[in-house]
């Protein structure tokens, strides 16, 4: 996507390009300015790849405390130190008062983006088109508080952040001479406005994100029963920065094997088991393929076409920003959100999300049926993928799993896409079989989290908890029965059983307030 601006009937800038042109030259002399701070990890090899493709490489560094001049030194480029308040827009009087034997400068900011190759597709418009200033806006990093606020408001927003800034020397002195606010695309675009320039706007969302993920070997596991219908298209929708496609095909009836057979997809490795074994032994065994092939980050999307391939980057980047271990979807926010899903699947999928949230201690998550969901190969390495559970309770058991054992685990709001397919998932018989698995799966929690592998007070408040609630529970309702068939009981009694139901609740409650608060501080640094 572009957005080009034409105003005002002529201007200098546009007047010299012009004669430019017709003098059969075009712009050619490039100085690329890189603002930097503390990004010695990648610094060194932008600069080297700038220098393949500008003829002049400037670093400003914003008073870094790390090698990042170091290395921008030995990598070969120019480097001005600027002291004082950091600020997030792009240092254009200092970079123009270096650069003025250039014919064309590009800012590139890459903290946002590392990809120097995009660099001739922002010259492109200048060198060739006559356009005075491009702007290059990219992939937004995750931000999951901003994205609930704006499903709720249902507010779409498509402000990215500036990866490149890049104008014409004929533009120098107009924007030295300006406070332009270059973080922001609008107030470029405003400016262009106001001073009769040609600017064009490039949307660098999908090279960017291209860029960023081939940098990682990504897995995508496929479990797949009976889905002859839709795998075919659930493989096509696979992005190309996958480097893996693992389908595990659940002993199918129908022709699942043989559409399979018929994809050329040359990423695609394919497993059959022999008899069905399980949602969850299908997801396990594509994960040890995975691994097996050292993939760094490992996504499950289902066979049937409902989770759209497009939404892949959102449950990625957390990952990549080391914000989280293990990212999944989350449908239930909104009405909006979950368009489709009917009214019983929503009552079950919200008792499961209050009985995982129990269970696996991710109290601020929701929607934990929702398997659209990425792993870091550090979180598939840390839990014991043999002994998580083979039905359909598999997601849930996996979270208790990463939280016993202290991974970061994240929601991203992901609408729901459904087609004609139908869940062959019955809630009620759901529950009833899942719910032993989650208390079972809450002990063992309890157990390895706070008291093998470290110790918390909340072992007691639990285990009180636990005994005086149902005992209470008990207490009151003979009482009540007694009540009912008049027999005589104690005054004392029904003064007992209330105390002794509220201190197991009170108790209960003491136990999820600290359980709750054991990773607070962990999150609030990450995510």
């Amino acid at each position: 996507m572009s957005t080009e601006l034409h105003m005002g009937n002529s201007s200098q800038c546009m007047t010299e390009n012009e004669n430019l042109r017709a003098k059969g030259t075009v712009p050619q002399n490039v100085t690329v300015i890189l603002p930097v701070y503390n990004e010695e990890v990648s610094v060194g090899s932008v600069v080297l790849q700038a220098k393949e493709l500008a003829n002049k490489v400037i670093v400003v560094d914003n008073a870094s405390s790390d090698n990042t001049v170091k290395v921008a030194e030995l990598a070969g480029a120019e480097v001005i130190r600027k002291l004082g308040h950091r600020r997030p827009d792009f240092p254009l009087t200092m970079g123009i008062q270096h650069a003025l034997d250039s014919d064309v400068l590009l800012f590139m900011d890459i903290s946002i983006c590392h990809d120097s190759k995009l660099i001739p597709k922002m010259l492109e418009p200048i060198q060739k088109d006559d356009f005075d200033m491009v702007i290059g806006t990219c992939f937004v990093q995750s931000n999951r508080l901003q994205e609930n606020i704006s499903f709720l408001n249902e507010i779409q927003t498509e402000n990215r952040p500036i990866g490149f800034f890049a104008f014409s020397k004929q533009c120098f002195e107009v924007l030295s001479s300006s406070d332009i606010y270059t973080s922001s695309a609008s107030a470029i675009i405003s400016f262009a406005e106001n001073n009769n320039l040609k600017a064009k706007h490039l949307d660098l969302k999908e090279e960017h994100t291209f860029s960023l993920f081939k940098r990682y070997n990504i897995g995508v596991v496929v479990p797949a029963y009976n889905e002859e219908a839709l795998l075919g298209a659930t493989i096509m929708g696979i992005p190309e920065y996958v480097s893996r496609i693992y389908i595990v095909d659940d002993c199918s009836s129908d022709r699942t094997p043989e559409v399979i057979k018929s994809l050329k997809d040359s990423r695609i490795v394919s497993l059959r088991h022999e008899v069905n074994m399980g949602a969850g032994k299908s997801v396990v065994d594509g994960y040890k393929m995975a691994l097996k092939d050292k993939m760094d980050i490992v996504v499950v999307m289902d066979g049937d076409n409902q989770m759209d391939p497009s939404q892949m980057p959102r449950l990625l980047m957390p990952i990549i920003e080391d914000k989280a271990d293990y990212t999944k979807g989350n449908r239930l926010i909104t009405r909006k959100a979950r368009e489709g899903m009917s009214t019983w699947r929503f009552i079950g999928n919200t008792l499961l999300s209050l009985l995982t949230k129990i269970g696996s201690g991710y109290w601020d998550l929701m929607d934990p049926q929702n398997g659209y969901a990425a792993a870091s190969r550090k979180a598939l390495e840390t839990i014991d993928l043999d002994s998580v559970y083979t039905y359909y309770g598999y997601l849930n058991d996996i979270l208790i799993k990463l939280n016993a054992y202290g991974m970061r685990v994240t929601d991203v709001v992901i609408p729901a896409r459904y087609g004609n397919e139908k869940s062959s998932i019955k809630y009620h018989k759901y529950i009833l079989k899942v719910a032993p698995m989650l208390f079972k799966g809450f002990i063992w929690r309890i157990k390895t989290k706070y008291v093998l592998l470290s110790f918390h007070p909340l072992v007691f408040f639990y285990l009180a908890s636990m005994i005086l609630l149902p005992c209470g529970l008990l207490f009151d309702f003979w009482i009540l029965v007694q009540k009912v068939m008049r027999n005589s009981v104690s005054p004392n009694y029904p003064l007992l059983g209330v105390f002794i139901t509220l201190m197991g609740m009170q108790l209960l409650l003491f136990a999820m307030f600290f359980d709750m608060q054991s990773d607070k501080i962990k999150y609030s640094k990450t995510v």
